[in-house]
């Protein structure tokens, strides 16, 4: 017999909260289909469930037909790709996590001033696309500290560095160091670019992994931070998982395991927690624990022309 121990903080953060409502509230006043430039957030049942509700997921603009209404996904998108929808007469929303646009912002203050930048980050990843995509040039990626030597900036005067904000934490700094010791005069953000979630999550993890024998992290593939809670637990020796839903879970997992950690990833919302959690208890789980946490309070504001009549508010509140 095991028992179940919860991370806390897990599960939606402010942004991915934000961005999954822009859309809900969309549809409700605008009617189906909205459309979404790439997924709203990375995971499967969010996406599939907005699907359902009438969103339409895409990647190139010319899928969306003229007058429609377009949302740009948490992640943040390339300059060119707000210029596009401009053109294309788009009724636009911009879902971009708040913490994202903020590097966005200091990216192009800071390019006016004539600096080149360093950028931490995953290569392909959508929130990396939409960083780099604010300048034409001038953004200089790096995966890892390998990277730091190969990269040839035009010159080193004003050189800044920015990172993803789902990167783990550890790695991030570790990178950055190797960045600071290339580059001893590069600007450094006076707060770092990684989230307040992602940091709570892993802080969380760290905790979690102390007192269990395997964790369990619900979260999609696709998912930065979902991966990362993985690889934190996984640095620490604790035999770590991540799951879809909870039928992936593997009994084997779970073979002498008396403490069975559990938390998920900023994208993954609480029912998929709950399905795992039933899903262990049917596998022989006792009791559920929540450890202490960080108690996280931050909302932030939806963008103009998604205010509702009181009626369609009652409506969406049922919704979600």
């Amino acid at each position: 017999m095991s028992d179940i121990l919860l991370a806390e903080p897990r599960g939606f953060c402010a942004g991915v909260d934000r961005a999954i409502e822009i859309v809900e509230r969309a549809l409700t006043k605008f009617g189906a289909p909205i459309y979404v430039r790439h997924e709203i957030v990375h995971n499967t049942y969010v996406v599939k469930d907005l699907k359902a509700k009438g969103a339409i997921f895409i990647e190139d603009l010319a899928d969306v037909p003229p007058g429609a209404t377009l949302v740009f996904s948490a992640h943040g998108v390339p300059k060119s790709v707000e210029r596009e929808a401009e053109r294309r007469g788009f009724r636009v929303f911009d879902a971009t996590c708040p913490l994202v646009s903020k590097v966005h912002v200091e990216v192009a203050k800071l390019h006016r001033e004539g600096y080149e930048f360093v950028m931490i980050g995953h290569k392909g990843h959508p929130e990396v696309e939409g960083t780099m995509g604010q300048l034409d040039s001038g953004i200089h990626l790096v995966e890892d500290v390998a990277d730091v030597a190969r990269i040839q900036p035009l010159q080193t005067d004003k050189l800044a560095v920015v990172t993803q904000t789902t990167l783990s934490v550890d790695d991030a700094a570790e990178i950055t160091a190797a960045v600071r010791a290339r580059f001893p005069a590069i600007r450094e953000p006076k707060q770092q670019d990684i989230c307040y979630a992602t940091q709570n999550r892993q802080d969380a993890v760290k905790l979690l992994s102390r007192e269990v024998d395997v964790v369990i992290v619900v979260g999609s593939p696709t998912s930065s931070n979902s991966n990362r809670l993985r690889e934190v637990a996984r640095k620490l020796g604790v035999d770590a998982h991540m799951v879809d839903g909870a039928d992936e879970i593997q009994p084997e997992w779970l073979h002498g395991k008396s403490r069975i950690g559990l938390t998920a990833g900023a994208s993954a919302p609480d029912v998929l927690v709950r399905q795992v959690i039933e899903r262990l208890r049917a596998l022989g789980a006792m009791s559920v624990r929540t450890l202490d946490g960080i108690e996280e309070t931050v909302k932030f504001p939806l963008p103009k022309g998604l205010k509702l009549d009181g009626a369609a508010e009652d409506r969406l509140a049922h919704l979600r």
